[in-house]
């Protein structure tokens, strides 16, 4: 028998005049088991610890179940985390993990640049979403590739190559000449406006090959955290069609910006400008 069942035997004997001891003997059992009591807390109602953990996934979508678990326990809920990771898989909560690439051999041209001190390189591209009215949003960021800290996020309807070099020049300002800028082969960053700009600053351009994102993998990297914390998730989409309307866009990445790069030592020095939106 087991203990639950010997102890279950002694309560019935001692209810028929049976003594303790003389119960617990014929069960081989110590006295001191037969009087345990389990103080296991009150179980949490699953509907609201699903609810709990919908708020948590809503902020914090990319932590995981594991600090999940933690938050919980920091607001007073007693739950096994294995209960709280078999709610996370069952609410499909948790994110897929990106399919790994298969690395190509060899140097390539824009690689040959490397990033060995802060400010050296500069990494540039675009993100696009849509408002709930339709409209189109483009968002251009700058990362410094050494310190993987953004330099600015712009938030605009549309952006021409004098936009993107008047963002460059007031980066210039603030944190001095790089480098090099490390981007793509889009229209914006192949203008003559651009060359020029970077020809006058002695900034050396270098583009990656057409159809290759992965040569410039830490801006990818920087925005696939972008879209998974903010962009398509409601976080960033405005159904207003104020020219103000960006503004509250870039209020929000202004407090995400931080929260994607945890730890760094200039993580609160990230700016978030509005580029010239039009309703």
């Amino acid at each position: 028998m087991s203990a639950p069942q010997k102890r279950g035997f002694v309560a019935r004997a001692r209810e028929r005049g049976l003594s303790e001891r003389r119960a617990c003997r014929l069960v081989g059992q110590a006295r001191s088991v037969a009087r345990y009591r389990t103080g296991s807390p009150k179980r949490v109602d699953e509907a609201a610890l699903v609810e709990r953990l919908k708020q948590i996934a809503t902020k914090k979508r990319r932590r995981g179940y594991r600090l999940a678990h933690r938050e919980l326990r920091r607001w007073g809920l007693v739950v096994n985390h294995k209960r709280v990771h078999r709610l996370w898989k069952r609410e499909g909560l948790s994110v897929p993990p990106r399919k790994s690439r298969k690395r190509v051999r060899g140097v390539w041209a824009a690689r040959a640049i490397t990033a060995d001190c802060p400010n050296r390189v500069w990494c540039l591209d675009f993100v696009e979403d849509r408002t709930l009215a339709g409209g189109k949003l483009r968002i251009l960021c700058v990362t410094d590739e050494f310190t993987r800290e953004s330099r600015t996020i712009e938030v605009g309807r549309s952006f021409g190559s004098e936009q993107v070099c008047s963002v460059l020049e007031e980066l210039i300002g603030q944190w001095g000449v790089p480098s090099a800028l490390r981007m793509d082969n889009g229209p914006e960053f192949v203008a003559l406006a651009l060359r020029g700009l970077c020809h006058r600053r002695g900034i050396n351009a270098a583009y990656i090959e057409p159809g290759k994102p992965w040569q410039n993998g830490f801006a990818e990297s920087f925005h696939a955290r972008l879209r998974d914390e903010f962009a398509g998730r409601g976080s960033v989409l405005i159904s207003s069609g104020r020219a103000g309307a960006s503004g509250s866009v870039a209020k929000v990445l202004q407090r995400g910006a931080a929260a994607l790069q945890p730890g760094l030592p200039n993580a609160g020095g990230v700016r978030v400008q509005v580029g010239r939106a039009r309703a």
